[in-house]
């Protein structure tokens, strides 16, 4: 394989199950040494979220992060105010003070990202991100990336899901057959229309039921505003989850593509609906 990333990149790997995703980030964050070949370019600060995420200590999650902080040369305090931000912005179930040990496998992957962001990285390395993470720290982690990016680090993550790729990322390499190759990404060319869909609750008053949004084919983000979902999804996907929503007791409020003006949305919500 040969493969670059630079500054700014956000670059996702995919590939299916025992290609080689996870080998490929540990040789890149430097945990594995290639059989042959070398890594040129490493940066100092990096950070590194493990497909798995196993904490069973009794120390609280910001106990944990202000050790962790320090050991990356923050000063205590320093850590813990680091910590205790990124918490709060990923809403950490039990709060700050909740023991490693009780921590559901998602909340334990937002104690492993905060890790990783405790010292702005100039590599930004994920395995599964988004595997466990409930629907408001989806939206946080894509933050995070995006902010990554936009501060000149670089960004490398896997996830099996096409849309969220095509989404954040902006190149894709695919792992097959032992081999990496480019297969496009957001600025490529390749990437999918997306539609803004806002759901509301129903005027006759029917509690509408849970879904797990970032499970439908080609939901990208999903946001609560108030007693609303707004999503963003693959245009191509879009009747799929309009039907979801729907039979789940969701009211569409309007369907609209992001980024084009009122009399265009008014325009598209009608038609919707």
């Amino acid at each position: 394989m040969d493969l670059e990333v630079s500054r700014g990149d956000v670059l996702a790997v995919v590939g299916s199950n025992g290609s080689g995703k996870s080998t490929l980030l540990r040789i890149l964050v430097g945990l594995s040494q290639p059989t042959s070949g070398q890594v040129l370019g490493r940066p100092q600060h990096i950070g590194y979220v493990p497909d798995r995420f196993t904490a069973h200590e009794r120390v609280s999650a910001l106990s944990y992060l202000t050790h962790m902080g320090r050991i990356r040369g923050l000063s205590g305090a320093a850590a813990r105010a680091r910590a205790g931000r990124l918490l709060d912005r990923l809403a950490l179930v039990g709060g700050r003070n909740a023991a490693l040990r009780t921590l559901s496998k998602g909340n334990a992957q937002k104690v492993a990202l905060a890790q990783a962001l405790l010292v702005e990285p100039a590599l930004l390395v994920l395995d599964e991100p988004w595997s466990g993470l409930d629907a408001s720290a989806h939206g946080v982690l894509a933050e995070f990336i995006g902010e990554v990016s936009a501060a000149g680090g670089a960004v490398v993550f896997t996830d099996h899901r096409e849309a969220i790729t095509e989404t954040h990322a902006t190149g894709v390499f695919a792992i097959a057959d032992g081999r990496v190759s480019p297969r496009g990404g957001a600025h490529s060319g390749g990437r999918a229309t997306e539609v803004e869909l806002a759901l509301t609750l129903p005027v006759t008053g029917v509690r509408p039921l849970e879904v797990n949004w970032y499970a439908l084919p080609g939901v990208t983000d999903a946001a609560r505003r108030d007693d609303a979902i707004v999503l963003r999804v693959a245009r191509e996907h879009s009747d799929t989850v309009l039907l979801t929503a729907l039979q789940h007791h969701w009211s569409v409020e309007s369907l609209t593509r992001p980024g084009v003006d009122h009399a265009s949305r008014v325009g598209a919500r009608r038609a919707a609906l």
